[in-house]
């Protein structure tokens, strides 16, 4: 019995392994069968030595993911080698206990869950008469849980189940018991839902039309980009529209930054007599701080006369 205490104490200290799903709470049954201990007595005076008996129950309980509570039934059986003729205690314990326990799973989540409970209840034990003496019970239990999913779960624990000392023909006896459980048990409700799609990043669409020197008037070309813009904005729907206006460093910096401002809205002027509604497009001037081509102050370079048109 000590080597079955140290082996149910060493699974509790293993690692918690790797996540279940989201636990849900619920209410859930069980099955639970296994071997019962009962320690050596004596009854009338006669020393008693049980051999290695059985344990049967049933249980029904609610689970607030952490802490549980049960109501369970549990008939445990032991022979033994003691003969008391005309009483149901000859030769036997049968004993049914009905628990009230409150259970502690700790890392919930997990695939694998440890967990402590006790619990209190009445026992019927053999005596005079089957199941005739009526006692308060007690117990105590550590284990570990196998959540195979979100809905059902295997147990497998260790308990110690006491009584107060029931009676035969005016005698009482001490009914100390240990148990190993093995126990399945179904939780009711829906499972968990899946976890949110993770958010793809916002598709851009780029643009770009280009402006003769110190003007911000539009070419033909750069009416005819300008379309292909507002045509890929109204097949998009709810898309954003930017237009940022660029100049070459000829020029003043406050010049030019005034300048890239005009470029700039004679897009948005473009896109809105194309369709694209005015509310949906934001317009800024850069002026001449962020060339598309490197070059040295002075230099009028086509390519940064622009205006860039960003859909997202």
């Amino acid at each position: 019995m000590k080597k079955a205490l140290l082996a149910a104490a060493a699974l509790v200290a293993l690692p918690v392994v790797a996540q279940a799903q989201v636990p849900q709470p619920g209410f859930y049954i069980g099955a639970e069968g296994g071997l019962n201990w009962l320690l050596n007595t004596t009854i009338l005076s006669t020393p008693v030595y049980p051999q290695t008996g059985f344990a049967v129950g049933g249980l029904i309980g609610y689970d607030f993911v952490g802490p549980r509570v049960e109501l369970e039934g549990i008939y445990r059986n032991n022979q033994h080698n003691a003969s008391f003729p005309g009483r149901a205690i000859s030769n036997q314990v049968g004993q049914l206990g009905v628990m009230a326990n409150v259970m502690y799973d700790f890392a919930a989540g997990s695939v694998i869950t440890p967990y402590i409970g006790a619990g209190v209840g009445i026992a019927f034990v053999d005596g005079d008469s089957s199941l005739g003496s009526t006692q308060f019970a007690y117990q105590g239990i550590i284990g570990l849980g196998w959540n195979v999913d979100t809905n059902f779960r295997i147990n497998l624990d260790g308990r110690y189940y006491g009584t107060t000392n029931p009676s035969v023909g005016g005698t009482s006896w001490t009914n100390n018991n240990f148990t190993v459980m093995l126990g399945l048990q179904l939780k009711f409700g829906p499972p968990a839902p899946p976890p949110p799609p993770v958010a793809e990043p916002a598709k851009t669409v780029s643009f770009m039309v280009f402006f003769d020197w110190d003007r911000s008037n539009l070419s033909q070309q750069a009416l005819n980009t300008i379309k292909q813009a507002a045509d890929q904005f109204k097949a998009t729907g709810k898309a954003r529209i930017t237009a940022t206006g660029h100049t070459d460093k000829s020029g003043p910096e406050n010049y030019n930054m005034a300048l890239s401002l005009r470029r700039a809205n004679a897009v948005k002027d473009a896109l809105v007599r194309d369709g694209v509604p005015a509310t949906a497009i934001s317009v800024i001037g850069k002026g001449e701080t962020q060339p598309l081509v490197q070059t040295a102050d002075g230099v009028r370079e086509p390519q940064n006369r622009r205006v860039e048109i960003v859909l997202q």
